[in-house]
Protein backbone atom coordinates (compact mmCIF):
# COMPACT_ATOMS: atom_id res chain seq x y z
CA UNK A 1 0.00 0.00 0.00
CA UNK A 2 0.76 3.56 -0.58
CA UNK A 3 1.22 5.94 2.08
CA UNK A 4 2.42 9.30 2.43
CA UNK A 5 6.06 8.57 3.55
CA UNK A 6 5.93 6.29 0.92
CA UNK A 7 8.48 8.43 -0.85
CA UNK A 8 10.90 8.30 1.97
CA UNK A 9 11.09 4.33 2.90
CA UNK A 10 12.45 1.50 0.87
CA UNK A 11 11.87 -1.62 2.16
CA UNK A 12 13.69 -3.36 -0.87
CA UNK A 13 16.48 -4.86 1.01
CA UNK A 14 14.48 -6.82 3.27
CA UNK A 15 12.18 -8.73 0.83
CA UNK A 16 15.39 -10.58 -0.68
CA UNK A 17 16.32 -11.45 2.56
CA UNK A 18 13.27 -13.55 3.01
CA UNK A 19 14.05 -15.48 0.16
CA UNK A 20 17.18 -17.25 1.94
CA UNK A 21 14.51 -18.55 4.43
CA UNK A 22 13.15 -21.88 3.55
CA UNK A 23 9.12 -20.39 3.10
CA UNK A 24 6.17 -21.07 1.07
CA UNK A 25 5.26 -18.02 -1.84
CA UNK A 26 1.81 -17.60 0.65
CA UNK A 27 4.16 -17.40 3.89
CA UNK A 28 6.74 -14.98 2.14
CA UNK A 29 3.39 -12.91 1.11
CA UNK A 30 2.59 -12.79 4.82
CA UNK A 31 5.63 -11.73 6.25
CA UNK A 32 5.79 -9.07 3.51
CA UNK A 33 2.35 -8.09 4.68
CA UNK A 34 3.40 -8.34 8.46
CA UNK A 35 6.23 -5.99 7.36
CA UNK A 36 4.33 -3.23 5.43
CA UNK A 37 1.87 -3.28 8.54
CA UNK A 38 5.02 -2.77 11.18
CA UNK A 39 6.35 -0.53 8.93
CA UNK A 40 3.10 1.67 9.22
CA UNK A 41 2.81 1.54 12.61
CA UNK A 42 6.38 2.08 13.62
CA UNK A 43 6.12 5.54 11.20
CA UNK A 44 2.78 6.41 12.93
CA UNK A 45 3.63 5.49 16.41
CA UNK A 46 6.87 8.05 15.85
CA UNK A 47 5.11 11.01 14.63
CA UNK A 48 2.33 10.28 17.33
CA UNK A 49 5.01 10.90 19.75
CA UNK A 50 6.05 14.31 18.77
CA UNK A 51 2.34 15.59 18.86
CA UNK A 52 -0.09 16.93 21.47
CA UNK A 53 -2.92 15.04 22.19
CA UNK A 54 -5.56 17.80 19.93
CA UNK A 55 -2.30 17.45 17.04
CA UNK A 56 -2.81 13.71 16.89
CA UNK A 57 -6.65 14.15 16.29
CA UNK A 58 -6.15 16.12 13.43
CA UNK A 59 -3.27 13.75 12.17
CA UNK A 60 -5.49 10.74 12.73
CA UNK A 61 -7.94 12.72 10.64
CA UNK A 62 -5.89 13.78 7.84
CA UNK A 63 -4.21 9.84 7.53
CA UNK A 64 -8.21 8.67 7.29
CA UNK A 65 -8.60 11.19 5.02
CA UNK A 66 -5.41 9.65 3.00
CA UNK A 67 -7.03 6.03 3.18
CA UNK A 68 -10.44 7.02 1.04
CA UNK A 69 -8.78 9.50 -1.21
CA UNK A 70 -7.26 7.85 -4.25
CA UNK A 71 -6.09 10.43 -6.03
CA UNK A 72 -3.53 10.95 -2.61
CA UNK A 73 -4.70 14.97 -2.39
CA UNK A 74 -4.42 14.60 0.97
CA UNK A 75 -0.91 13.65 1.15
CA UNK A 76 0.54 17.33 0.48
CA UNK A 77 -2.15 18.43 3.60
CA UNK A 78 -1.13 16.12 5.94
CA UNK A 79 3.04 16.82 5.34
CA UNK A 80 2.33 20.86 5.56
CA UNK A 81 0.59 19.25 8.74
CA UNK A 82 3.90 17.77 9.98
CA UNK A 83 6.22 20.13 8.84
CA UNK A 84 4.53 22.58 10.70
CA UNK A 85 4.20 20.83 13.89
CA UNK A 86 7.50 18.83 14.15
CA UNK A 87 11.07 19.61 13.36
CA UNK A 88 12.63 17.54 11.32
CA UNK A 89 9.79 14.89 10.91
CA UNK A 90 11.26 14.04 7.47
CA UNK A 91 14.01 12.62 9.57
CA UNK A 92 12.26 11.00 12.18
CA UNK A 93 10.74 9.21 10.12
CA UNK A 94 13.56 8.01 8.35
CA UNK A 95 14.79 6.93 11.68
CA UNK A 96 12.15 4.72 12.92
CA UNK A 97 12.13 2.75 9.31
CA UNK A 98 15.67 2.63 9.70
CA UNK A 99 15.57 1.16 13.24
CA UNK A 100 12.66 -1.07 12.45
CA UNK A 101 14.54 -2.34 9.13
CA UNK A 102 17.79 -3.07 11.12
CA UNK A 103 16.07 -5.08 13.77
CA UNK A 104 14.23 -6.80 11.10
CA UNK A 105 17.18 -7.74 9.18
CA UNK A 106 18.75 -9.11 12.15
CA UNK A 107 15.73 -11.45 13.11
CA UNK A 108 15.91 -12.29 9.58
CA UNK A 109 19.25 -13.89 9.94
CA UNK A 110 18.52 -15.29 13.08
CA UNK A 111 15.94 -17.37 11.61
CA UNK A 112 18.20 -18.66 8.79
CA UNK A 113 20.21 -20.27 11.43
CA UNK A 114 17.80 -21.41 13.13
CA UNK A 115 16.84 -23.56 9.83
Amino acid sequence: MKYFYSHLIKIDSIIPSLDKIDLSDEEKLHLANLLDSSLHHTILDAILSELSDSDKRVFIRHVTEEMHDEQSSSSSKIWKFLNEKIYGVEDKIKKAAEDLKTELHDDIKEAHKLK
